[in-house]
């Protein structure tokens, strides 16, 4: 993996379930679940993930980078004018933050160290 770039893409879902029947059937994707709320996925080109909401989906993707040293990257985020939507959580198998970019954009950065 290398810093800064484009290592994974989440999507928003209301059914975890029916998202991926879908994605399955169609287009062969293959499915790890982490929980009740959390769903990855792999065999897609690109590695990724749905998550439950019960919202409405607006803006259903979130991109996600990649960034060894994740304080390092947030201290970026903020001095380049980002604003941190999401504080440094833990999941399992790193930690991430979720950032506001200056066109309003919303990313995220993650970092198994």
């Amino acid at each position: 993996m290398k810093d800064n770039h484009i290592n994974y893409i989440e999507f928003k879902a209301d059914n975890l379930e029916e998202v991926k029947g879908f994605y399955s059937s169609c287009f062969g994707w293959k499915f790890t679940d982490y929980g009740p709320n959390y769903v990855a996925f792999s065999e897609s080109g690109l590695e990724g993930g749905f998550e439950k909401v019960e919202s409405k989906i607006i803006n259903g993707a979130l991109v996600v980078l990649y960034h060894n040293d994740l304080d390092l990257a947030k201290r970026n985020v903020l001095k380049y004018g980002g604003k941190i939507s999401k504080d440094i959580f833990s999941f399992p198998g790193g930690r991430r933050f979720q950032f506001i970019d200056p066109s309003g954009n919303e990313l995220a950065v993650w970092s198994d160290q």
